[in-house]
């Protein structure tokens, strides 16, 4: 697979209007976008790489190795303060380039080894960028499914426990209290899920 910055340079567009760009999340931000859903992605600190504009295809990857972990289109971001020329203090605000999420691969990210990537925001060939979606197949059935958050609380009355429940939920979060999944009808199935990923809460089993 290769990438393709020809059409960058000389300004050719493919037949839909839109380019296509790799983008590679910072690093830790992969664990943050996996734990809690997102319908957007946006990012700073890329002043020195290419700008994609909106409505341009996106593929957001993750490093070492490369992985595809989502698909998305360029979105226009909003509520930046320009700088004022009247005020020499003021500094202008680094307008974050934003990826509206169209397929989400979180949990079993795609390999993309033969990708190369030149940086942060990476021009893609569109036959490089189909064969990436392609990779990811037909999206999954969705489904109803059953979450629940159980926590033993000692309080005064029954306000004062859902006061201290999402005190608690907000403190810990994901990455300590564990979530119990089910498919809708059959709460036989329930696992627990700790950090986005099941986690065995039987002592009795680790033993």
């Amino acid at each position: 697979m290769t990438t393709d910055t020809a059409h960058r340079v000389d300004g050719a567009r493919p037949a839909d209007g839109t380019d296509s760009w790799a983008v590679l999340l910072p690093t830790g931000r992969y664990e943050a976008e996996r734990l809690v859903h997102h319908d957007t992605l946006e990012l700073t600190g890329l002043t020195d790489a290419p700008r994609p504009r909106p409505g341009d295809r996106v593929a957001v990857l993750v490093d070492a190795p490369p992985r595809l972990v989502a698909l998305g289109r360029v979105a226009a971001a909003s509520g930046q303060e320009p700088e004022d020329p009247d005020d020499p203090q003021s500094e202008r605000a680094e307008t974050p380039l934003v990826v509206a999420y169209t397929r989400r691969a979180f949990d079993e990210p795609v390999p993309a080894d033969a990708l190369a990537l030149d940086g942060p925001v990476t021009a893609l060939a569109p036959t490089a960028f189909r064969e990436l979606s392609d990779r990811l197949g037909p999206p999954p059935q969705r489904r109803p499914w059953l979450v629940s958050l159980d926590l033993p609380i000692e309080a005064g009355s029954p306000a004062e426990a859902v006061r201290l429940f999402w005190a608690y939920v907000q403190e810990l979060g994901p990455r300590e209290l564990p979530a119990f999944v089910s498919p809708f009808g059959d709460e036989l199935a329930m696992q627990a899920f700790v950090l986005g990923a099941e986690a065995n809460q039987d002592p009795e089993e680790d033993d």
